[in-house]
């Protein structure tokens, strides 16, 4: 019997990503979206939404921590490493697949590691999706060019005209 093919989900709100087969959970991550928000104009440093791929895979054989500058690997200054907001480990590189994504691939969109890993589980990148190290360079192993990601913003409801997100109704019910 066939096995089913990955696929990579991401939620912005609760900052975790999820890789299935089908329709099961493989694996669950927390990571960290963007502290900008969300959206897909150029130089806004959002995080976009919506259905994408995997168009390239970067890293395969450097070593855990290896930081990249323009996609090649290079040596941080200690400095680098406490205040610059490095790609680190390995690099999955994301092509949007609809019409308000579509510039995704151009914005240099990616899912990397980190060397904020202080940071994951909050926003605070600068637009791409970051992972602790140990975690991306697993998902890289498990993943292939052309594996299908979603990332969804948080769900925005209406009641009585107020818009309420993650499941809180007015007064702090439920929804």
């Amino acid at each position: 019997m066939k096995k089913s093919a990955l696929s990579i989900h991401i939620s912005v709100a609760r900052q975790r990503l999820t890789l299935k087969r089908g329709r099961a959970v493989e694996r669950i991550f927390p990571i960290s979206t963007s502290k900008f928000g969300l959206g897909t104009r150029e130089g806004s440093f959002q995080t976009p939404t919506g259905r994408f791929r995997i168009a390239e895979k970067i890293g395969a054989d450097a070593p855990i921590g290896t930081a990249f500058r323009a996609r090649v690997p290079f040596q941080p200054t200690p400095s680098d490493l406490t205040s610059a907001d490095l790609v680190m480990t390995r690099i999955l590189w994301l092509d949007g697949l609809e019409p308000g994504n579509a510039n995704t691939y151009d914005r240099y969109i990616y899912i990397h590691g980190t060397n904020h890993e202080d940071q994951i589980g909050r926003p605070a990148s600068h637009g791409c999706v970051r992972m602790k190290n140990a975690d991306v360079a697993e998902l890289f192993r498990r993943v292939a060019v052309g594996t299908p990601v979603i990332i969804r913003a948080p769900r925005v409801s209406t009641a009585r005209g107020i818009k309420v997100k993650k499941g809180i109704a007015p007064g702090g019910c439920i929804a």
